[in-house]
């Protein structure tokens, strides 16, 4: 029944990267035929940079990410089988190449006697270093998938940037971390990451009349371009409470293979931690532009300074 199961969620997971490269294909072929009707070598231009892109946003995260080492596998395995041991070293190479360590966790991981000293060095580092180094790599990605729905709107270009930056951040996790989850937990992470694109292509179409009361909107109505800022923004939140929670998922099943999580421990926590992060998200993506505003004045009056002088 497991192993039915293993396979069931082996096969949507294909079935929805399948998917996903279809809508990409059409998207892009579109986009090729109008630029043909302007010139030819434009067309060949972008199938060039859509290819680079492709490579380096999807398919190499992808590669890095299945040819990471599982723990998984060394849970389920004997652990005086010599793969075990391997496998443990690989994780701690790992992460000392990927993480800005300090000396003393650096040390504990490279200056070791037989593995049982080494799975307790990892240990140590998990709780130490790691772990807070992971809500930082969610946090960014939240932030980048806020700005771009914000700022875009494009529902197809919001699937397409929400389905690649949720896996980048994956990667990303998973390079710090050292390890990947379980083939399994991988496959219902990729169904999650494509519900979760297809949901922020629905987004664009929110009205506000849909969630705010008509007193409210008598009155918004009166402030010019105030409607369609709010819209983008509170589709810029929902997108990215929903990376939150994908990044949060992530979190657990790496830290929860070979351990005894349910499903519902998992859901309920992830959801949790996603309410916690949101409102750093908000607020760092909120003076994002102020700063960027500011910076970008601040370099024009010192040039402008320095062609007077």
């Amino acid at each position: 029944m497991q192993k039915k199961t293993k396979y069931f969620w082996y096969t949507i997971a294909i079935a929805c990267l399948l998917i996903f490269s279809l809508i990409l294909l059409s998207s892009v072929l579109e986009v090729g035929e109008r630029l043909r009707n302007v010139h030819l070598a434009l067309e060949i231009v972008f199938y060039i940079l859509v290819v680079l892109i492709v490579f380096l946003g999807i398919i190499n995260p992808i590669r890095i990410i299945l040819t990471s080492p599982s723990l998984s596998i060394a849970t389920s395995l004997d652990q005086k089988d010599i793969r075990v041991y391997r496998i443990y070293k690989q994780v701690a190479k790992n992460i000392v190449k990927s993480n800005e360590l300090p000396k003393e966790s650096e040390l504990l991981l490279t200056n070791y006697k037989g593995r049982e000293e080494l799975l307790l060095n990892l240990q140590i580092v998990f709780e130490n270093d790691v772990k807070k180094q992971l809500n930082k790599i969610i946090i960014h990605h939240a932030k980048t998938v806020m700005i771009s729905t914000a700022i875009c709107q494009s529902s197809r270009f919001d699937m397409i940037s929400v389905f690649t930056i949720n896996i980048q951040m994956i990667k990303d996790l998973v390079v710090k971390c050292g390890f990947r989850p379980s083939m399994r937990n991988l496959s219902k992470l990729t169904v999650n990451v494509f519900a979760t694109s297809l949901i922020a292509e629905g987004l664009e179409n929110m009205r506000l009349e849909d969630i705010l009361p008509q007193s409210s909107m008598n009155m918004l109505g009166e402030i010019p371009l105030i409607k369609p800022l709010i819209t983008s923004v509170l589709q810029g939140v929902a997108n990215s409470l929903m990376t939150i929670r994908i990044g949060c998922v992530t979190r657990r099943y790496l830290f929860s293979d070979g351990s005894i999580v349910t499903k519902e421990d998992i859901r309920r926590q992830a959801l949790k931690e996603s309410l916690k992060i949101l409102p750093i998200v908000i607020s760092d993506t909120i003076t994002f532009f102020p700063k960027r505003a500011v910076r970008f004045f601040t370099n024009k009056k010192n040039d402008v300074n320095l062609d007077l002088n």
